[in-house]
């Protein structure tokens, strides 16, 4: 049992990258879990809020989406890594940081992965389809730091600047603080009209960020407004809308 996933020859098992807890059987407790830096371990609540047992298994990486349990890798103990849950109940992971060397000045992120395997009905052949769900969070190690998370979004600089892609124009958010910030929209107001990213993303610590603008094909001129959903601690929605300066010639 130290890995099931290699185990399932005659299934046909799909995984599905999802972006929120509430989409499978298996449900997480909050969208991200904040670890700060001074505890000995932090706890993680699940349920199966499907109506049959499941076969889970939990481990974390650095950001890689095709990771597996074995390969994997992060300075975190998980406990337990793999345990069966019958509908209705509950399961508590519990965390532990082990020691390995992460900056201080600022937060490192890891993603918890929780794969969820659903049973086998009896009496099904051999060309059954099983889906398998697994689902990702991120793990915030947070370090003792200067000053407050719900106060970075509004230190966030933002620049109009070309598109990567050499077509168009984007925003840039450049973090000068120690958290995180994440996004689940951005878009710019410009002369009446909104132009937005294609998706949501991240900015870290003391780096920048770049958001492609669809249909923004010219440096809008003075005047226009970023406006951007920021995700907080608990997985609320927090607005935050500043003036933008025109792109720099």
């Amino acid at each position: 049992m130290k890995h099931f996933l290699p185990r399932l020859r005659w299934l046909v098992a799909a995984c599905l990258f999802l972006s929120t807890a509430a989409s499978a059987g298996i449900v997480i407790t909050g969208t991200r879990v904040i670890y700060p830096g001074h505890e000995r371990e932090v706890s993680i609540k699940l349920t199966n809020q499907g109506r049959a047992p499941a076969l889970v298994q939990a481990w974390l990486d650095g950001g890689d989406a095709s990771s597996t349990p074995s390969t994997g890798s992060a300075p975190f103990l998980i406990t337990p890594p793999i345990f069966r849950m019958n509908s209705g109940k509950g399961q508590t992971l519990r965390l532990a940081y082990t020691g390995e060397p992460l900056p201080r000045d600022r937060e490192s992120v890891f993603w918890l992965n929780v794969y969820e395997m659903p049973p086998v009905p009896s009496g099904t052949s051999e060309n059954y389809l099983q889906f398998a769900m697994r689902t990702r969070i991120k793990v915030f190690f947070r370090p003792k730091l200067e000053g407050h998370s719900n106060d970075a979004p509004a230190k966030l600089q933002w620049h109009v600047v070309k598109s990567p892609s050499g077509s168009g124009y984007a925003v840039e958010c450049e973090n000068p603080t120690p958290y995180h910030v994440s996004f689940r929209s951005v878009a710019l107001h410009a002369a009446g009209l909104s132009y937005a990213a294609e998706q949501g993303g991240m900015v870290a610590p003391f780096a920048k960020a770049v958001f492609p603008l669809a249909g923004l094909d010219q440096s809008p001129s003075t005047g226009a407004k970023l406006a951007a959903e920021v995700i907080n601690d608990y997985g609320g929605i927090q607005t935050l809308k500043v003036d933008v300066a025109p792109a720099r010639s």
